[in-house]
C-alpha cells in the first residue's frame, strides 16, 4: 500500500506540483482510502519527500567501469530516461524555487547532493587513473548534463545514447585539451 501511495503521490506532484496535489486524488490513484494517506503521512510535504526519496538514487548513480568515456554515456543515458517518468518530472518542479515545502526543498537539495557527491567520486577515480587531467568534476557534470536536461524538457525528440556519447566526447575532449592551472 505504501508503494502504491508514493507512486501516485510522485505522478501527482509531477503533474501538479507539490502545491497542487490533493490528499483526495493520491488515494483514488493509490486505489486506497484517503485515511491510509492522512494517518501514514499528515504532512503533505513529507509525502512528496518520501515520494521523491524512493526513486532518487537512480539519478544520482554513476558507475565506475574504468571507462571514464562509458561511464558518462552511460550516466547521462540513464538520467534522460529518469527525466522522462513521473518521477524525474516531479524532481524538475521541485527543483523550482517556488517556495514549496521545506521539506521537500530539502529533500531535493538531498538528491542533488548525493548526485554531485557520486559525480566526484567518478571524476576523482578518473583523475587518480590517468583517464582525465585535474578537473573540476562539479563543472563537468554540469556541462554533460545541461544538454540532457534541455533536449528531454523541450521534447521535440527523444533523447538517444548518440547524443550522449557526443555531449561526452565534446567536453572530454575540451577538458583534455585545456592546459592545467599554471
Amino acid at each position: 500500500m505504501r508503494a502504491q501511495i508514493l507512486d501516485a503521490t510522485t505522478e501527482l506532484v509531477a503533474r501538479d506540483g507539490v502545491a497542487g496535489f490533493r490528499y483526495d486524488d493520491v488515494a483514488e490513484l493509490a486505489g486506497v482510502n484517503k485515511t491510509s494517506v492522512y494517518r501514514n503521512w499528515p504532512d503533505r510535504g513529507e509525502l512528496a519527500a518520501e515520494a521523491l526519496l524512493r526513486y532518487a538514487e537512480d539519478l544520482a548513480s554513476v558507475a565506475d567501469t574504468g571507462d571514464i568515456r562509458r561511464d558518462l554515456v552511460d550516466y547521462l543515458t540513464a538520467l534522460a530516461d529518469g527525466l522522462a517518468t513521473p518521477f524525474g518530472q516531479a524532481l524538475v518542479l521541485a527543483v523550482r524555487p517556488t517556495g514549496e515545502h521545506p521539506v521537500v526543498q530539502q529533500t531535493v537539495a538531498a538528491i542533488l547532493d548525493r548526485r554531485v557527491a557520486a559525480m566526484r567520486r567518478r571524476v576523482a577515480a578518473a583523475v587518480d587513473r590517468g583517464e582525465l587531467p585535474p578537473v573540476d568534476s562539479s563543472f563537468l557534470g554540469e556541462m554533460i548534463s545541461g544538454p540532457v536536461h534541455l533536449i528531454v524538457s523541450r521534447g521535440i525528440r527523444p533523447f538517444t545514447r548518440t547524443d550522449a556519447e557526443h555531449i561526452v566526447d565534446v567536453v572530454l575532449a575540451g577538458i583534455r585539451a585545456t592546459p592545467p592551472p599554471a
